[in-house]
């Protein structure tokens, strides 16, 4: 079986979700009662454009909030407000440090002006993005993935990914730390890029991803599916339209089952390396102008005791979407490797 990652996900409170400076594309009004989803030339439902997936909503409902699966408005406007006053603060002049940080202290990362998570809740105002089980909440593990996540091998992987001892090798990092690929199917909401760009044919929808530029293909029509012995980082997917909801199936990702979700922690996320049986439905609608519902069930009895499903609605966007230059071999991953054969050296008086 796959290794899995995973730690420990969901947050203590929905404000703690952002601290960001650029706003996503805002939730649009609800559609009026008689309006119609456009249509392509062709007939179809028109899901294309660019679209953006921010929001302040976490992957799994805080354990503070029990069984209240929504936010009243009131809640909901005070948790958005103190997002805005946090992206203030993150955004203010920096104190000018005068001394050098101890050997080994943390420079830290991105600052807030490159970070993108939303601020704003769902429009649903739902608690959390998981809606199936009941509690918001990811179902437990299976014993054998149980067994793993605590392994010594395990929390090794994990240190190291985490920078608190040297890596080994290369391998040891997950697909994004490697700038090959990031999200997984499905996609759901991380610290930054979260756009898509939609492009539909007939047969085809092709859907640009824009952490790590990958392009997935949705096939609509009757092709053969591709040998059980190519597996692809997002799987082989087959589209069908019932009436104004696009269904995706996907399955056959083969050893490259993979899932990353923002969240708190030093590397801001949790991120799993699934089992080849993992088999994802997604379901793309859209509800308004400007709102695109996507809901999507993952299935992995390898990972989890039971199905899990989501929904992570995607607002309109009037901007450009721009490359997201993060490419394989690049110097970031160099200069872990190279700092950890220093510290090595260093630790053996060399």
């Amino acid at each position: 079986m796959k290794r899995h990652s995973h730690g420990h996900i969901g947050i203590s409170a929905l404000v703690l979700a952002a601290i960001v400076a650029l706003a996503p594309a805002a939730w649009a009004q609800p559609a009026p009662e008689d309006w119609e989803a456009p249509r392509t030339a062709w007939g179809a439902p028109d899901i294309g454009g660019i679209w953006n997936s921010s929001t302040v909503t976490p992957l799994q409902r805080p354990e503070s909030l029990a069984d209240q699966a929504f936010l009243t408005e009131e809640e909901a406007a005070a948790i958005e407000q103190r997002v805005v006053e946090a992206n203030a603060r993150a955004n203010a002049p920096s104190e000018v440090r005068t001394e050098l940080l101890p050997v080994g202290g943390n420079v830290g990362g991105y600052n807030a002006f490159w970070l993108d998570r939303g601020t704003t809740v769902v429009p649903t105002r739902r608690t959390s993005l998981v809606v199936d089980p009941p509690n918001g909440r990811l179902p437990a593990l299976t014993p054998e993935a149980e067994a793993h996540v605590n392994s010594a091998a395990r929390q090794r992987l994990k240190a190291i990914r985490e920078g608190l001892v040297p890596a080994d090798s290369h391998e040891q990092f997950d697909y994004g730390d490697r700038c090959i690929w990031y999200r997984g199917v499905p996609s759901l909401p991380t610290a930054y890029n979260n756009n898509y760009h939609i492009v539909q044919t007939e047969n085809v929808i092709a859907i640009l991803q824009e952490h790590i530029h990958d392009v997935r293909f949705i096939y609509l029509d009757e092709r053969p599916l591709f040998s059980e012995a190519i597996g692809q980082f997002g799987g082989h997917s087959r589209g069908r339209w019932e009436g104004d909801t696009l269904v995706v199936e996907t399955t056959r990702f083969g050893e490259r089952a993979y899932l990353f979700s923002s969240g708190p922690g030093v590397q801001g996320g949790i991120n799993w390396d699934l089992s080849p049986e993992l088999s994802v439905v997604e379901r793309f609608t859209r509800v308004a102008p400007g709102i695109l519902d996507y809901e999507f069930t993952l299935t992995d009895p390898n990972v989890w005791t039971r199905p899990w499903t989501g929904s992570s609605p995607w607002a309109r966007s009037d901007l450009p979407m721009f490359e997201y230059a993060c490419h394989e071999g690049n110097y970031g991953l160099y200069n872990i490797l190279a700092g950890s054969r220093a510290e090595e050296a260093r630790a053996a008086g060399r």
